[in-house]
């Protein structure tokens, strides 16, 4: 806000008015507290460079986000975790080495590379679009076109945050499978003459994913963080594309309402995953 205040043509009585304005003339904790109320009744202020309110400038961009994080959290989550019960299982064989080490190499590869390294394949090929969530100037005959225009926009993408996020669910599905085979039930149930399968579906399996599913919850962070670069790199509006688009127009009222979405997230995930961490495990009730 000094920022603002800055601005050589503003005079005394107008800085006295944007004080007013945004309650800077009242006390540290009289300013918390209206803040508070404002957050729950929706007023997150005006954006500087929209001239609307943050939160529908929110809404568009986390609409357009959802569509985005949902299937390719989906595919790492399905697919990360599969590959993990595969490598696991198989433990020091060639199919556990192999899985490990494209894990690992997804893990560390920066998604922005990734995301540059696909436009420029689909560019060589021009089999499908890099940048936006439709293509401009479209005119769409029905809406299955324009469905299936938004999906092709969205294929890219979606690979690309699908394979930064799956290999960390890889890694730790494959540890926590190899934790519960030194299991004494482990044991027992094998000596007993369960098939492989069996162990593998009724006992194994259950009981590894009580620690993936609090990690897979922490790492929603993470996956937002990702949708960040992922949406800059291939220009598609949603919540990454606008905090970026906010840093640099130093619209900082839409950069707090962002971030506050983005907590929101990660709290009400963890807390599903409390949930259903007492679904899983009988042993954990809430009283």
């Amino acid at each position: 806000m000094e920022l603002l205040f800055r601005n050589p043509l503003l005079t005394v009585q107008q800085i006295q008015q944007l004080n007013a304005q945004f309650g800077l003339n009242k006390p540290l904790y009289i300013q918390f507290i209206i803040f508070l109320k404002n957050v729950f009744e929706g007023q997150w202020g005006f954006s500087f460079y929209y001239r609307v309110p943050v939160s529908q400038v929110l809404f568009v961009a986390l609409l357009n986000s959802i569509i985005l994080l949902i299937p390719s959290t989906i595919l790492a989550i399905v697919i990360g975790v599969g590959l993990g019960i595969v490598a696991g299982w198989k433990r020091d064989s060639a199919t556990d080495v192999g899985i490990l080490a494209s894990s690992l190499v997804l893990y560390a590869v920066p998604t922005f590379w990734l995301g540059m390294l696909f436009i420029m394949m689909a560019l060589n090929f021009r089999g499908l679009p890099v940048s936006g969530m439709a293509t401009v100037g479209q005119n769409y005959p029905s809406t299955w076109g324009y469905v299936s225009d938004v999906l092709a926009h969205l294929f890219l993408p979606t690979l690309t945050l699908t394979l930064v996020t799956l290999g960390q669910f890889t890694i730790i599905m494959r540890s926590s499978v190899l934790s519960q085979l030194t299991e004494d039930y482990v044991v027992a149930a094998a000596a007993k003459g369960m098939s492989g399968r069996t162990l593998l579906r009724k006992h194994i399996v259950p009981n590894a994913m009580l620690p993936t599913v609090t990690i897979i919850a922490i790492s929603i962070g993470t996956v937002v963080a990702g949708a960040v670069l992922t949406e800059t790199v291939f220009s598609w509006p949603g919540v990454g594309s606008l905090i970026y688009d906010s840093i640099t127009r130093r619209d900082y009222p839409v950069l707090e309402g962002a971030f506050l979405v983005i907590a929101a997230v990660v709290i009400l995930s963890n807390f599903v995953a409390d949930l259903v961490y007492a679904y899983l495990d009988p042993r954990v009730r809430y009283d």
